[in-house]
């Protein structure tokens, strides 16, 4: 009887297990803007205690949508990022560098790129100028990030 159960419980609680999936370029919407999500060195995802993935066409439209959806970001298991220089993967957006450059316009207009490291950052920084930020910092004030960077570089 037990091992009846087993079979029965193991395929429900492997589905509800938290886990990124790869964002499909070119065909995903954005669950902010709704936009088709194109650029593959742009991109996040959300992903819920409950297994649900929530896909994003950049970081910006991430920290909206949570700004926007409180109760989904406290629910949030794993926050992902797509790193400029890694297309078409998916990082840990608490962990990830992020550089608003006029040089390095993002899909949504905030010209910010996510980066897996600060040395990373410091790099691209250094031949695009630009201002260095921690996801704390993005999350904290994406409102004042995006204005400063709209009225400095359009």
């Amino acid at each position: 009887m037990i091992r009846f159960l087993f079979i029965i419980i193991l395929p429900v609680l492997v589905s509800c297990t938290p886990k990124e999936r790869p964002i499909t370029y070119g065909t995903d919407e954005c669950s902010y803007c709704k936009m088709i999500i194109m650029d593959q060195r742009y991109g996040a995802e959300l992903v819920t205690d409950k297994a649900k993935v929530y896909v994003f066409d950049a970081a910006e439209c991430l920290v909206d949508f949570m700004h926007s959806h409180g109760e989904i970001g406290v629910e949030a298991n794993m926050l992902l990022v797509t790193p400029y220089t890694d297309p078409d993967s998916l990082y840990d957006a608490k962990q990830a560098s992020y550089l608003v450059s006029g040089k390095m316009p993002s899909p949504m207009g905030a010209y910010l790129s996510s980066f897996k490291d600060l040395a990373t950052a410091q790099k691209f920084q250094a031949t695009s100028g630009g201002e260095i930020y921690t996801w704390d910092e993005i999350y904290k004030d994406i409102k004042s990030i995006r204005l400063d960077a709209i009225r400095q570089y359009e």
